[in-house]
């Protein structure tokens, strides 16, 4: 899978979880997702990315990838 779609499916998700007003839970809730729903080879994809900056993810999807 392309990374840019591996931002776009992690910036989706950020967006639903969003809402929640602590946004410690909600960063938490987007890795929780991650962890459930993505097989590793995407996790190791889109933490590699972020090593190397994460350019587009959104402020919420960061954090939760940070959390993986």
């Amino acid at each position: 899978m392309n990374i840019e779609r591996l931002v776009a499916m992690a910036n989706d998700i950020a967006a639903f979880f969003a809402v929640e007003p602590d946004q410690n839970s909600a960063a938490e809730q987007v890795a929780n997702h991650l962890k459930k729903f993505w097989e590793p080879r995407m996790r190791n994809e889109i933490r590699a990315f972020l090593q190397q900056g994460g350019a587009g993810l959104s402020p919420l999807a960061r954090r939760g990838v940070e959390r993986l």
